[in-house]
């Protein structure tokens, strides 16, 4: 426990110079602890320190984490990984945000779910766009070209909220540059929505780039939670 929280401590003052350096104010950036592999005893260690934003992005893991865990006041689950269309229920049965919505068929699939009682949906799930910032067609994400229209066609569904964009920076391009044109499209983005102001984007490697690129919303791993177990 004291581990974890030096950890979260350090990165927590690493994001808050990050954004000094931006001149932006940190209070304004949310920071969400990633928790892949690791056990539902982590999210309740992390929730005694203050942490009210985890991260999954495996639906499974997702699903039976967020059911262990149970209720926890204020707690938000993001989920941030690929989503399966046939998933919608699962993930909205648990989910508070969905990072990576990259398609209408997705769209269309969560929007659905709120019907279905196993969903248990309650009020508007808040989405963001995914967007594919590499030149690489199967990679999750939707082109930048057709971000607009996606986020037009999530407008239209009455059980989801648009909220901003996601993004992930290419391993072959500088962050900086790729957040950059995220920014880009956010902007755009916003033109539709006005209140679509979150943008996804930044993890430990680069989160420092991601806030001055403007990042509302960092997604952090193993820099807080430390090595992920050993599976086999």
């Amino acid at each position: 426990m004291e581990d974890l929280a030096a950890r979260l401590s350090a990165i927590d003052s690493q994001i808050a110079d990050a954004a000094r350096s931006a001149g932006r104010d940190a209070a304004e950036i949310t920071r969400i602890v990633v928790t892949k592999f690791h056990p539902a005893s982590l999210v309740r260690d992390l929730y005694a320190l203050g942490v009210r934003d985890v991260g999954e992005n495996r639906q499974q893991e997702f699903s039976a984490k967020a059911d262990e865990v149970g209720a926890l006041e204020g707690l938000r689950w993001h989920f941030i990984g690929q989503a399966q269309t046939n998933k919608a229920s699962a993930i909205r049965r648990s989910a508070d945000a969905v990072h990576s919505v990259d398609r209408m068929k997705l769209a269309n699939s969560l929007d659905r779910a709120a019907q279905d009682p196993a969903s248990g949906a309650g009020g508007p799930l808040d989405v963001l766009v995914q967007i594919n910032l590499t030149d690489e067609v199967g990679r999750g994400g939707v082109a930048p070209a057709d971000a607009e229209q996606l986020a037009e066609h999530i407008l239209t569904l009455p059980s989801l909220r648009l909220r901003g964009v996601m993004g992930v920076a290419p391993l072959d391009e500088g962050p900086a540059s790729a957040f950059t044109r995220l920014r880009g499209i956010a902007d755009r983005i916003r033109g539709i929505a006005s209140d679509a102001t979150w943008i996804s984007a930044g993890m430990t490697g680069d989160f420092a780039e991601a806030i001055s690129a403007g990042a509302t919303h960092l997604r952090i791993g193993s820099a807080i939670t430390g090595p992920r177990p050993d599976r086999g």
